[in-house]
C-alpha cells in the first residue's frame, strides 16, 4: 500500500490584523505588541508585586541608556549611572568597540538596622557594548563621572573633516 500525499493545506502566514480585522502596518503591530507586554507586566506586578522583589530578577543584567555624539575629532559617549560609584564601573575600549559594565549592591546594614529591612532591592549588574563607526585611540580615552552621568571621550585615529556646503534650491 502506498501512501498518498496529504491533501490538507498548510496555513499560510497572514499579515497581522487589528481586532476589527484590518491589516496593520508593521509599526502599529509593534506598538500593539508593546502595549500587550506592558499590560502583562502591569498585571503581573499587581498580582505578585514588583518584579525586582525576586532576588534572581533583581540581579539580571540591565542596559544603561547612552548617547553617542560625533564631535569631529572624537566621539563622546554619555551613559546614565545614577547612584553608582565610579569604582563599580568598568570601561574597556578597543580601536572599534567600547564596553561599559559593572555591578552595584547597596551594602547591608549591620546590627539593629538590619532587622528592620523589609526589602533589599538596590542591586544590579549592567552592561552596554557598541561598535564604533571609526577607529579610536584606546590609549587616549578619558572618562568622568559627574552627577550620575558617565562621560567618555574617545579620540579618533583619523578624524573626518566636517565640511559644510551651502546648497542652493532650484
Amino acid at each position: 500500500m502506498t501512501e498518498r500525499p496529504s491533501t490538507q493545506q498548510t496555513p499560510t502566514q497572514q499579515p497581522p490584523t487589528s481586532r476589527s480585522g484590518e491589516l496593520m502596518e508593521p509599526s502599529t503591530f509593534r506598538d500593539e505588541l508593546d502595549r500587550l507586554f506592558e499590560d502583562f507586566r502591569s498585571n503581573f506586578t499587581d498580582l505578585f508585586g514588583p518584579m525586582t522583589s525576586s532576588p534572581w530578577l533583581s540581579t539580571m543584567t540591565q542596559t544603561p541608556p547612552i548617547d553617542v555624539i560625533d564631535r569631529g575629532d572624537k566621539y563622546e559617549v554619555r551613559a546614565d549611572m545614577p547612584g553608582i560609584p565610579k569604582d563599580n564601573i568598568n570601561i574597556e575600549v578597543t580601536p572599534d568597540t567600547i564596553e561599559i559594565s559593572g555591578n552595584y549592591e547597596e551594602q547591608e546594614r549591620e546590627g539593629k538596622e538590619k532587622k528592620n529591612w523589609m526589602r533589599h532591592e538596590r542591586r544590579m549588574n549592567f552592561y552596554r557594548g557598541l561598535e564604533l563607526p571609526e577607529e579610536v585611540k584606546p590609549d587616549n580615552v578619558n572618562a568622568e563621572l559627574k552627577d550620575g552621568v558617565l562621560t567618555i571621550q574617545l579620540p579618533k585615529v583619523q578624524p573626518r573633516e566636517m565640511k559644510t556646503r551651502k546648497v542652493q534650491i532650484k
